[in-house]
């Protein structure tokens, strides 16, 4: 929403079959909202039918937590999100940070920027191990050495995936992948016998529609 001209009247003019993700950063989280009105805006587009996601991020959860109840009053699902744009934290600390994601959430997402392959590697191993263990975790490896994530990511458990439409000419993170060929490699890479349930949805890591995948 942060990037969008007037997402609330955006929000009242569509009519598509598509459910929402909605999500309002602020530049600390790497977005372009002001401070003041951001959740507001955000909890008003949480009213609306179309939007059945609210992504929020780690550090306002904890800081309000008392907001959650009212977001879920709305019959709204929560994603809580965390982002590193500079490293991959260790993997204990990347399970703790699954953790309280999962505790204040129904999805626990975490965006981190690797330095090398082997942070991909930490990143991956982390997200299978919280899928094992019942939790409904997301895993992206920002930039270009983690693109590769976005395609794998299902196979270790990532219940979200995050790509622009192809004629779409806005600056998205790098590494990002255009839907219909992130789709198609998802489809090349699925492993047999595992129940997948998809669902098209309009999600914003950077202000991007994509599709989620949500396995069972």
């Amino acid at each position: 929403m942060d990037k969008a001209e007037d997402p609330i009247e955006q929000l009242e003019a569509y009519d598509g079959e598509l459910p929402i993700i909605a999500t309002n950063r602020n530049q600390w989280f790497g977005g372009k909202a002001k401070d003041t009105g951001r959740l507001d805006t955000l909890f008003a587009a949480s009213r609306f039918d179309s939007v059945a996601y609210v992504d929020i991020e780690l550090e306002t959860a904890r800081a309000k937590e008392w907001l959650l109840e009212e977001f879920r009053a709305n019959d709204v699902r929560l994603i809580i999100s965390h982002h590193d744009f500079e490293s991959t934290p260790e993997k204990d600390v990347l399970t703790a940070i699954i953790d309280q994601c999962a505790s204040y959430g129904d999805i626990a997402k975490v965006a981190t920027y690797p330095q090398d392959l082997s942070e991909t590697l930490t990143l991956l191993q982390t997200l299978h191990e919280a899928t094992q263990a019942g939790i409904d975790a997301a895993g992206i490896a920002m930039g270009e050495t983690g693109s590769h994530t976005r395609v794998i990511g299902h196979i270790y458990g990532s219940k979200l995936g995050y790509a622009p439409l192809l004629d779409d000419d806005s600056e998205y993170a790098p590494g990002q992948i255009p839907l219909e060929k992130l789709a198609a490699l998802v489809e090349s890479t699925r492993i047999d016998g595992t129940n997948i349930e998809r669902i098209e949805a309009v999600e914003d890591e950077a202000t991007a529609p994509s599709e989620l995948t949500l396995p069972n």
